[in-house]
């Protein structure tokens, strides 16, 4: 409830309600202690604005008091209304449903919704967001002929991020950002065709040829027919494996300002159209800090080897020899909610594909981790990689194409975080600033003088 003061205007005796934070706001003081001159800086959110410190100079050709905070470690960059976690207590939630709820109850497209839209969609609107992101599915033609281009070997996650960039050429009409039905129109296309591009990957590695989408499957039923589709008249997803991977795609559909999440909302915000805005995000998603994983949480378990040489491993991990990957997280320092929800389908799933030794491996490193003190006096618990990998491998998924899945899902988040920060009249084009440590001037010297 907003705390309200009563005002008196002198002038005509009036008396006004202002809520108190207009009138009285929450104040850092700030005592500098190289002029001794005292600022108040205003706090809104618990935050206050970098702007502020500019005030603070030694003189008046002082550029003013900046902030240093390497890869943003403790600072906003924008205002969101998307996704909340809370580290601390392990909660997930987007536009405020718990992630919980929505494995359990909802599908991917639905949640795609929920993240891009802000609310849960009716039965007419989830019918008609499922029909335009269905019919959306089919590539150009000279999409196709683009992509094989690459090398039978050349990752899939290479060729995700450049033909994503490619679908620029195609749509030009993307570049129209301001027009509501335009950028609905490039949502549907994106969600709808990046399987399709990731499917094609898989099949083009393969020499396989590439499977056209089915509309009368589902968003997860579809892709797994374009990937695994041979010689039979209708692929027929098991039912088991395809609600799996679409809990996968609802767990993975946005983390709040993660790295790739920061670079679509970066490179978005020098107006470039989504789909050139995405291929940035998807190249961040590349890097093996952030979509890589649980490709390096597989490596592990294969060289551990065998459930009984788990404690030698955590000896070594404990000695510094080795990481222990798939274990903590920079925003969780709690069991994360996704692992919970991933731990949970991995059971289902082995009960299709059978049983994989590594899972058993997993489970003894997640029980000896879990009582041993020096993991736990580190706040080091298992995060959504260490689970997500091995039931990928369990449903037929090549190691490099992990982080592929991976960017299918997290398209909806992607698409979000643009379209909020397009609309966001405080966002302007992303520069940060720098503290410069260079020399100072100093003239050229001429080559025959170096």
């Amino acid at each position: 409830m907003v705390e309200n003061i009563i005002v008196t205007d002198a002038r005509t005796g009036k008396k006004y309600e202002i809520p108190k934070e207009i009138v009285m706001p929450d104040n850092l003081t700030i005592i500098d202690s190289r002029t001794e001159k005292e600022y108040a800086i205003p706090i809104t959110n618990g935050t206050i604005k970098a702007m502020d410190l500019r005030q603070i100079k030694v003189s008046d050709d002082d550029f003013g008091m900046m902030t240093y905070d390497p890869a943003f470690m403790n600072t906003a960059s924008c205002k969101s209304k998307i996704t909340f976690i809370d580290g601390d207590k392990g909660i997930l939630r987007y536009r405020g449903i718990p992630i919980e709820q929505l494995a359990e109850k909802s599908s991917y497209l639905e949640v795609a919704y929920l993240v891009i839209n802000g609310e849960l969609p009716t039965k007419s609107q989830l019918d008609e967001w499922t029909f335009h992101i269905t019919h959306h599915t089919m590539l150009h033609e000279n999409t196709k002929k683009f992509m094989e281009g690459f090398v039978p070997d050349a990752h899939p996650m290479g060729m995700l991020v450049s033909t994503i960039g490619a679908l620029s050429t195609f749509y030009p009409d993307s570049r129209d950002i301001f027009d509501a039905e335009s950028r609905k129109l490039q949502t549907y296309r994106l969600i709808g065709k990046v399987p399709t591009i990731a499917a094609y990957c898989y099949r083009h590695r393969l020499g396989l040829p590439y499977v056209y989408p089915d509309n009368d499957l589902s968003y997860p039923g579809n892709f797994l027919s374009m990937m695994y589709k041979m010689t039979e008249l209708k692929y027929k997803p098991n039912p088991v494996l395809e609600h799996a991977l679409d809990i996968l795609f609802i767990l993975h559909a946005d983390h709040e300002q993660n790295c790739s999440a920061n670079v679509m909302r970066s490179t978005g915000s020098s107006h470039a159209d989504p789909f050139v805005s995405m291929a940035g995000a998807a190249a961040a998603l590349y890097g093996p800090l952030h979509g890589g994983a649980n490709e390096e949480v597989l490596r592990m378990l294969k060289e551990i080897g065998s459930k009984d040489k788990v404690p030698e491993f955590i000896k070594r991990v404990k000695g510094g020899e080795v990481k222990l990957m798939g274990f903590g997280h920079r925003i969780y320092k709690n069991y994360d909610p996704r692992a919970k929800i991933i731990k949970e389908t991995a059971d289902r799933v082995f009960e299709v594909t059978g049983r994989s030794s590594l899972l058993d491996i997993a489970l003894e490193l997640e029980g000896v981790a879990l009582e041993d003190e020096y993991f736990i006096k580190r706040k080091l618990y298992p995060n959504v990689d260490f689970y997500s990998g091995i039931i990928y491998q369990a449903m037929g998924f090549p190691t490099d194409a992990f982080t592929v899945l991976f960017a299918i899902a997290r398209t909806a988040g992607w698409i979000a975080q643009w379209q909020e920060m397009l609309l966001d009249p405080e966002q302007k084009i992303a520069r940060p600033r720098q503290v410069y440590l260079g020399s100072d001037e100093r003239d050229y010297v001429p080559m025959e003088k170096r």
